[in-house]
């Protein structure tokens, strides 16, 4: 009898109810929510290594104001005035289509299009090509790779001055350092919100106690978030909080204006790691990442294919 065909280690699985289940050797590590009940697409759960339970949460744990904290999200506060951060405006951020999900050993990648629409023109202000990628690491960790591209519909759009945007991360309440007994740390080796708001940072990892998959005794995890040095500072300014936020500020201290002849390219990297942070380790994933090419979404040639990922030619 013939061997049955290996099956890859890694998967995009579409679900019904407009989500995908990002998986690892059958196990789902992220899920992407889509659907038209929310103002704009999340990231949850963030599987903890080791364990069923998410590193990251739907919501603030003691504002009922902050419910447009979903686990991990791209959004804006001020895009050329309109509020695409709050849910307190007309504005949502809409899954146009799918363009492709690839499976592998290696990585798992989903491409999707985004719209972000102001509420009032039945145009979008502009949309949002979205690659994610996830990748296992060693000792049941993994990353998840987030490259993005910011296309205006007009000539030109300003991301005003904000700290809030482009993405954000909600972490589980036992690793928040207010409401659990997490700890927040960046690379620059400061610990706590006092040190780290507002201060330079190649990335800032958010660490703290998990339930382990099988005893459900408390294990360490933690996530380490990344900005790429491509995105216009080698080491941009965060905006964190200690009850459990994370979010890497693009328009920190001046607005971003983006053409449409030259959209915005931008990369983030979330590190998904058992026990501490721990900045070594953390320098190594940075490394591996940064030199790794961007990629874009281009017309396939293949069969039974409509896109496909290709190289971003470098000049």
């Amino acid at each position: 009898m013939a061997a049955a065909a290996a099956l890859p280690r890694c998967e995009c699985v579409p679900l019904p109810g407009h989500q995908v289940s990002l998986r690892i050797d059958g196990r789902e590590r992220c899920r992407w929510h889509h659907g038209a009940e929310y103002p704009r697409p999340f990231f949850w759960p963030l599987v903890a290594p080791r364990s069923d339970e998410s590193l990251t949460r739907i919501g603030h744990p003691g504002a009922p104001n902050h419910d447009h904290h979903r686990s991990v999200w791209f959004a804006h506060a001020k895009v050329q005035g309109v509020d695409f951060w709050s849910e307190n405006t007309k504005a949502r951020i809409e899954q146009k289509e799918w363009l492709l999900y690839e499976d592998a050993d290696d990585e798992a990648a989903m491409a999707v299009r985004l719209e972000w629409r102001d509420g009032h023109d039945a145009a979008p202000l502009l949309t949002q090509d979205l690659i994610a990628t996830l990748r296992p690491q060693e000792d049941d960790e993994y990353v998840l790779d987030l490259e993005t591209v910011f296309t205006p519909r007009s000539p030109d759009l300003e991301f005003q001055q904000s700290n809030f945007g482009v993405l954000a991360v909600r972490v589980a309440r036992s690793l928040s350092a207010h409401f659990g007994s997490g700890t927040l740390s960046s690379s620059e080796g400061k610990t706590g919100e006092p040190e780290i708001f507002g201060q330079p940072a190649r990335w800032v990892d958010y660490s703290g106690p998990i339930r382990q998959r099988d005893t459900r005794d408390a294990i360490e995890a933690g996530v380490t978030y990344f900005s790429h040095p491509s995105n216009g500072a080698s080491f941009p300014q965060w905006h964190v909080r200690a009850d459990g936020w994370m979010g890497c500020s693009l328009t920190y201290e001046a607005p971003r204006t983006i053409r449409r002849e030259s959209p915005l390219h931008l990369r983030y990297l979330l590190y998904v790691h058992g026990g501490k942070g721990d900045p070594d380790r953390a320098a190594r994933v940075w490394d591996e990442w940064t030199r790794r090419p961007a990629r874009r979404v281009v017309k396939s040639m293949q069969p039974h294919r409509m896109f496909e990922l290709q190289p971003v030619p470098t000049a």
